[in-house]
């Protein structure tokens, strides 16, 4: 997480200087020089869970980060420095900034820089609004503008653990059973068969263990979690050791789910595929889970940035948001419909269905 006031300048004439997307460089926008990052060579490190808790929460490496807070949606996000006013990345709410908040953070580990520059999103996102059916002429005009695009890095957990389950239900096993019935058929009633399917239910218990890796969590509550599951897959092979030059002209939210707030949305995403799991080891055709006890151990996390190009803005008293992954250009979003086109069509239906109707007779 970058400081609201990060500021990198180029060695080579002094400017401020912000990270181009896709190279692993800082571009002068004043003298052109470009100034390399140096990525460290160094493991993407896992901390234990438990043993962060109790023991290295106090000795872990903290930012002193400056946020402005959105009254519009609450969200807590920096702004470039020198800037004194703008607008919600999350909401499209104008900021007017007085005085920023300080918040001691945890540090991040470890991120993905942007590979997708705001131009590239840009065409990303008005090639996907061409594609709506049924969007409002004036939502999509309100859409070609940049001023309303930021690159924002938001905060992420992920998760390792090991799971072991005790269960216990009952496994159904289907059979079918030949039975007859009345009918009437051309005013003569007759009688007819069928298989009627039945479940035999028997006693069923076990155990089942699972490895979960890289179990993502958004640390933010400012953006749909509809929309930002969407954007997935990430890349998290490719996670870069953290560096705030990745950061130079870009906005970044502070995180808003605890580690352990987050690991308990972990948990709760490890349950279905755990239940899943209980239902193959049973087997048959249907299963019941009467009672399922289970045991995490070997939790491991990670405290990442990834990088999201956003566009919010109000249309008509409400936010729309859209979202594009800022590595693969996968975009998500929101949209209006349009009444008057949609009514159109419909009168354009029925009076297709009248002409045809008309020739018909």
């Amino acid at each position: 997480m970058a400081s609201g006031n990060l500021s990198i300048t180029c060695k080579q004439c002094g400017g401020r200087i912000a990270y181009e997307p896709g190279v692993q460089s800082l571009k002068c926008s004043h003298c052109g020089a470009v100034n390399p990052i140096e990525v460290r060579d160094e493991a993407i490190e896992e901390l234990d869970f438990d043993r962060f808790l109790a023991e290295q929460a106090n000795q872990e490496a903290k930012l002193e980060v400056v946020t402005v807070k959105c009254s519009g949606c609450g969200a807590s996000s920096t702004l470039p420095p020198n800037v004194v006013s703008g607008a919600c990345p999350f909401c499209g709410t104008n900021l007017v900034v007085k005085s920023g908040t300080t918040s001691t953070l945890l540090k991040p580990k470890s991120l993905l820089p942007f590979a997708i520059d705001q131009k590239a999103a840009l065409q990303r996102l008005q090639d996907w609004l061409s594609g709506l059916w049924f969007a409002p002429f004036g939502f999509k005009k309100a859409q070609k503008s940049v001023d309303r695009f930021a690159g924002v890095y938001i905060p992420y957990w992920t998760f390792d653990a090991h799971t072991e389950s005790d269960y216990s239900g009952e496994r159904g096993d289907a059979y079918y059973i030949t039975e007859s019935y009345t009918t009437t058929e051309n005013g003569r009633t007759v009688t007819r068969t069928r298989q009627v399917r039945h479940i035999r239910w028997s006693p069923a218990a076990g155990h089942v263990a699972l490895d979960f890796d890289d179990l993502l969590v958004l640390a933010s509550h400012s953006l749909p979690d509809k929309h930002t599951a969407a954007l997935e897959p990430w890349d998290l092979e490719n996670l870069t050791p953290f560096d705030e030059k990745f950061l130079a002209g870009f906005r970044t939210e502070a995180y808003q789910v605890t580690l352990e707030q987050g690991f308990d949305q972990a948990r709760a995403a490890m349950e279905t595929p755990i239940a899943q799991a209980v239902r193959r080891d049973i087997g048959g055709d249907e299963q019941r889970i009467h009672a399922l006890d289970t045991r995490y151990s070997a939790i491991t996390f990670k405290h990442i940035l990834l990088p999201i190009w956003i566009s919010a803005f109000r249309y008509q008293d409400k936010v729309f948001r859209f979202l594009i992954n800022g590595r693969t250009g996968e975009v998500q979003g929101e949209r209006p419909w349009s009444a008057v086109k949609i009514a159109l069509l419909v009168l354009g239906i029925m009076g297709a269905g009248l002409l045809a109707w008309g020739f018909a007779r």
